[in-house]
Order: structure tokens, then C-alpha cells, then sequence
């Protein structure tokens, strides 16, 4: 194939993609679409673009009933779940700390107490008395409850194996210390039919004074036939 027939194979090539770029050119001009500011089809479950998912509120943990939830403990399930606090606590009376404080008389008594011990600058900021509930939320997660404290247990997430540790605890004292009162429980709610609170019974007679019902207008008589 001579030069002139590579000349109109190439000018036929170049041609081609001329015709098409032109045409794309002519139709973008003819036919211009608008962009979407939004999605016309939205997929649930699928967040749009640049959306920020709103954060979930932590949910606290409900308190037991210490003054019911202490006594019905389990002392012996209380002691061998305390046997991962032997490696750092001691809780004989009169014993020195040894990494961590003293628990004997822990119940009760003052955060940061114990004499002889160097406690970290979180606990004596932290302040109060090891109460009940303090004990139970420490002992879910200390270093979560009191950032920067020297305890690093990771701690013990099941509710239950926390009470009846705080249970058996409480035993290793001179003196059991004194139970809380009871928690109020929650109002209940009026059952269905009930009258609100304020409404006069079903069937009682008006308050003094006070107007008395509209009467209901009669429905007419059906019409002869």
C-alpha cells in the first residue's frame, strides 16, 4: 500500500472521531441536563453523602436494689469472684496494702483512706465514700469510672458477679455495714379505663359550682314508612 492510500485511511480515521466529537458537542448543547441536588431514589438504610450519623447516647446502667439485692447474694460466688482482686488487695484487718489498698472495712468508708498507700491524684479527686452504688459502677470498669486511676483491672461487666462481690466485701469488715434504704419504685401507671387523677368518678354528681354537662343532643326518630 502506497503513501496515498495510508493518507485516506488515516484522513478517514481522524474524520470518524471529528464526526463524533462533534456530534457529542451538538448534543450536550441541544439536550443540557440540569445535575440532581438530591438523589431521586433514596435506598434505606443508606446514608447520604456527606451526612453525619448523630452520635448514641451512652445508656446508664439501672441500679439494683442494694437493701433487697445485698442479702439474697451469693457469699460463696461473692469469694471466688473476689479471688481476681487477691492478686492486688488484701482484706484482712490490720494487713498492709500491698499493690492496691486494704479492702478490709471498704464498704462504707472514704475514698483514698487507707492509710500507708500512695493512691493516684484520680482517686483523691474523685472523693466520697465507697457506697453501694459506687462500688458497683467502679467495679464495672474502674479505669472508665475514674480516668487516670492507678487500679488497671479491666473489671467485671456481669451486674450479678458484682453484687456478690460487693456482698462478700461487706462481710470482711468489724462490723457489716448498714444496708440503704429500699428504692421507691417507679409510679405505676393508671390502668386502662382508670378516671384521670382529678376526675370525679364515673356516675357522681357535679362538684358545687361546678357546670354541668351538656346533654347529648336526642338523635332523631327514623322516619315512618
Amino acid at each position: 500500500m502506497d503513501s496515498f492510500e495510508w493518507n485516506k485511511v488515516a484522513g478517514a480515521v481522524l474524520g470518524a472521531v471529528l464526526f463524533v466529537l462533534g456530534t457529542r458537542v451538538v448534543a450536550e448543547t441541544l439536550f443540557h441536563v440540569e445535575p440532581l441536588e438530591k438523589q431521586a431514589y433514596v435506598v434505606e438504610g443508606v446514608e447520604e453523602e456527606g451526612a453525619a450519623a448523630a452520635p448514641a447516647a451512652p445508656v446508664e446502667e439501672p441500679l439494683p436494689d442494694f437493701a433487697a439485692a445485698i442479702p439474697a447474694a451469693d457469699l460463696a460466688a461473692g469469694e471466688a469472684a473476689a479471688a481476681k482482686c487477691a492478686a492486688c488487695h488484701v482484706w484482712a484487718a490490720g494487713a498492709a496494702p500491698t499493690i492496691g489498698p486494704n479492702l478490709h472495712n471498704v464498704v462504707g468508708r472514704a475514698k483514698a483512706s487507707t492509710a500507708g498507700f500512695d493512691y493516684s491524684p484520680a482517686m483523691h479527686a474523685k472523693g466520697g465514700d465507697w457506697s453501694y452504688d459506687e462500688l458497683f459502677r467502679f467495679l464495672k470498669a474502674p479505669p472508665a469510672y475514674v480516668p487516670g486511676t492507678k487500679m488497671l483491672f479491666a473489671g467485671v461487666p456481669r451486674a450479678q458477679e458484682r453484687i456478690d462481690i460487693i456482698a462478700f466485701l461487706r462481710m470482711q469488715a468489724d462490723a457489716p455495714a448498714a444496708l440503704p434504704p429500699p428504692r421507691p419504685a417507679e409510679a405505676a401507671a393508671p390502668a386502662e379505663g382508670a378516671p384521670a387523677e382529678g376526675a370525679p368518678p364515673e356516675g357522681a354528681a357535679p362538684a358545687e359550682g361546678a357546670a354541668a354537662p351538656a346533654p347529648a343532643e336526642a338523635a332523631p326518630a327514623p322516619a315512618a314508612h
